[in-house]
């Protein structure tokens, strides 16, 4: 089936925070809880602030497959204040946060095709940097993930109390 990809708005944000639950649900089932916990994120206020905060930001984009969302991720100018300590890029960039996807999906390219969206809308902007940041821990199937949609890791970091392990992760287009 096709994947067609649009822009989200606020009255997305309930569909967006099923995404993220679903993936927190996945990887709770795969043992994996370090990198989003076990707690629904819907379920965590500075979460929510987080996702609304992003959209206001930037831009919500949604890939859909028989017309049901199947994925989603947002776009913005500038990665979020907790990278504030690493070094700037030097140039205008777009920063991908939230990538989420529905697991009744997985394995179908809705990711990748967001993925692929953002880095359009980044070339068509005139902007040649489009990055990310993500869990880096554990087996590194994540890092891993970006890398496979051509992105290459820069930088290294740790957030939180618990030094959770993070990833930057650069692709020109």
């Amino acid at each position: 089936m096709p994947i067609t990809i649009r822009e989200g708005g606020p009255d997305d944000l309930p569909v967006i925070l099923a995404m993220l639950d679903s993936s927190v649900e996945w990887l709770v089932s795969q043992g994996r809880t370090e990198q989003w916990g076990t707690e629904p994120l819907s379920q965590r206020p500075r979460t929510v602030e987080s996702v609304v905060g992003y959209m206001d930001e930037g831009t919500a984009y949604l890939a859909e497959i028989d017309g049901v969302p199947a994925a989603t991720l947002i776009l913005t100018d500038a990665p979020g204040a907790y990278l504030s300590r690493l070094p700037s890029p030097g140039e205008p960039e777009r920063y991908i946060h939230w990538l989420a996807s529905d697991r009744r999906f997985k394995g179908r390219g809705a990711g990748a095709a967001l993925l692929a969206h953002a880095a359009e809308v980044t070339r068509r902007a005139g902007v040649s940097l489009l990055r990310v940041d993500c869990y880096a821990g554990a087996d590194g199937k994540l890092v891993a993930y970006y890398e496979a949609n051509g992105f290459t890791p820069t930088q290294t970091y740790t957030a939180g109390e618990n030094d959770w392990p993070g990833q930057v992760l650069a692709r020109r287009v």
